[in-house]
């Protein structure tokens, strides 16, 4: 028997696509990806910024292919990226072909802005020849004529059915390789979207709320809003939509799967607000953490913890625990127990160290097994 079934999420069945070597849909983990900022031309600052989201646990990058000399400095960017690349196309076909011979793991499209059914033909078979998947991209702020009038505005209705006309275009030519998006800036339209999409088709969806805002406002408005459909147990892959660093969109977006559960990777910190209790310099301590353990990948919990209040119950649910005694100390827990009694000074050292420990530890663990079953085999 499961002890805590309320926290369970239960997925939609969606079909699985890869995106190069990374699964999308179907029982594959929910990936994370972002998009370079960087001119595409400048082909080694993008390839810096791709290994920079890549460094910070991005599955998936995207990459602005806008004109020819774009097309040809992807082709060495994709030689270069450690992770798939999906080129981000509008209005010229003919980039989505170059793209794709460059070596675009996937293709972001929308089918109705890149001209006739012919042109339509031509991308699919570039996709297909190169072994490319496709995003549909549907946005409400580019909807199509003749959906605005029919519907009168940007609405749910609207941009499922433009998602379905796109579904019929790529289908048309025999192409089932495709992810699909229905993105808005707004929660309530974005939301209702993709639960309408969710029931219409069974393709793998990328979830986003786009041009969410600034770091503070566009995190908490991604939250809200992917958080609702990955609860429900919508979306296959993701992208955080922030006006800030690429690196920032990864970070808030296994944010958001690690809150659910849907993903498990790295160190999560569970920490007070710190009040007039605080033993030593929570706020202060915690950003310090975040930033030394970055580099850390192997799934963990942390609890830093001000005072004896909730210290040691939020200790008792943790991989490593450090709660404030006062009198320049406190207590280190290990695996919910008390175990040794640690100096504030040389705190931040100590749990650093811990949690290094810790990960080596289990990744030798893993290495080990995974070598037991390969002899066994």
């Amino acid at each position: 028997m499961n002890p805590r079934p309320w926290r369970d999420v239960e997925r939609r069945v969606s079909r699985k696509i890869r995106v190069g070597d990374v699964e999308v849909g179907g029982d594959a983990p929910i990936s994370v990806q972002t998009m370079t900022n960087t001119l595409t031309t400048d082909a080694k600052a993008t390839i810096e910024q791709i290994q920079r989201c890549a460094a910070a646990g991005a599955d998936i990058v995207r990459v602005s292919v806008p004109d020819e000399a774009s097309s040809k400095a992807f082709k060495e960017i994709a030689a270069e990226s450690p992770v798939p690349l999906v080129a981000d196309i509008h209005f010229h076909y003919k980039r989505g072909i170059e793209a794709a011979e460059a070596g675009a793991a996937c293709l972001r499209i929308n089918p109705g802005n890149i001209g006739s059914a012919e042109r339509v033909a031509e991308v699919v078979k570039a996709a297909k020849d190169n072994g490319c998947s496709m995003r549909i991209g549907v946005n409400a702020g580019s909807l199509e004529k003749h959906l605005l009038e029919k519907f009168g505005e940007p609405c749910p209705e609207a941009m499922v059915e433009s998602g379905l006309e796109h579904i019929r275009l790529l289908e048309d030519n025999d192409f089932h390789e495709y992810k699909i998006s229905v993105k808005a800036s707004d929660v309530f339209l974005t939301s209702a979207a993709y639960l309408g999409l969710a029931e219409a088709t069974d393709a793998p969806l990328h979830l986003g709320v786009t041009e969410a805002g600034g770091f503070v406002s566009g995190s908490v408005k991604s939250a809200i809003g992917l958080g609702n459909l990955l609860w429900a147990g919508i979306g296959d892959t993701l992208r955080v939509s922030l006006s800030a660093e690429p690196e920032e969109e990864v970070k808030v977006g296994f944010e958001i799967l690690k809150s659910l559960g849907l993903r498990h990777k790295g160190v999560t910190i569970i920490s007070c607000p710190s009040c007039a209790r605080q033993g030593f310099d929570v706020i202060r301590t915690v950003a310090t953490l975040e930033e030394r353990l970055a580099h850390i990948q192997t799934p963990m919990s942390l609890s830093i913890i001000g005072c004896v209040v909730n210290g040691p119950g939020e200790a008792l649910m943790t991989d490593i625990g450090f709660t404030g005694g006062g009198a320049g100390s406190g207590m280190i827990y290990m695996a919910g127990k008390q175990d040794h009694k640690q100096s504030n000074e040389d705190m931040v050292e100590h749990i650093v160290d811990l949690v290094e420990e810790r990960a080596e530890r289990i990744e030798a663990e893993k290495a080990n097994e995974a070598a037991a079953n390969q002899s066994a085999e």
